[in-house]
């Protein structure tokens, strides 16, 4: 079989290759000053169990980005399947994100959005240079998960749900993967 590789010479169909890689939507909050910042993110990820680290990155061209780097908290909200509508308001940089959406303080005083399918309470740990964003590690500081409720999926440019059939146990990540 031979593979013909396109080089990354074209960043919007660079995009359309990554759009085949299904993730999850959350929206990202934090108030330094007080002042409520939130952003859809579908760049989390888990990084580390001990300590319990997870990333997210901001785009260096996003105006609230001096914001999250003055941040000493930030909840990251899972959002859960029916809130596509949450994602599409936080996504847009400019408009009133905050008009009419309830949401109330986490202990360390990030916004958090009922209805999702998880939270993370976290602390900045580190950030790095990520080419056009800045990475952000938080340390996760608390977490509630609520199994019943599906997640909201983001794949090929569009929100889709996740099959509720078969559930097959994989054969990975092997023990050897962790111990």
């Amino acid at each position: 079989m031979s593979l013909h590789m396109h080089p990354v010479a074209d960043p919007r169909d660079f995009r359309r290759a990554l759009g085949q890689f299904p993730t999850g939507v959350c929206v990202v909050t934090c108030a330094p000053d007080g002042t409520p910042h939130g952003m859809t993110m579908s760049s989390f990820n888990t990084l580390s169990l001990d300590p319990p680290l997870v990333l997210f990155s901001i785009d260096r061209r996003a105006l609230s980005l001096p914001e999250w780097e003055r941040a000493d908290a930030f909840a990251v909200n899972v959002l859960a399947d029916g809130q596509a509508e949450l994602s599409n308001r936080f996504a847009n940089p400019r408009g009133r994100k905050w008009e009419g959406v309830e949401h109330h303080a986490s202990p360390l005083g990030a916004p958090i959005l009922p209805g999702a399918a998880a939270w993370y309470e976290c602390v900045p740990h580190a950030r790095h240079d990520g080419g056009d964003h800045v990475l952000f590690v938080v340390r996760v500081r608390s977490y509630r998960a609520e199994p019943e409720r599906r997640p909201l999926v983001f794949c090929q440019g569009r929100y889709m749900q996740l099959d509720t059939g078969t559930r097959e146990v994989p054969s990975w990540p092997l023990d050897i993967h962790y111990f």
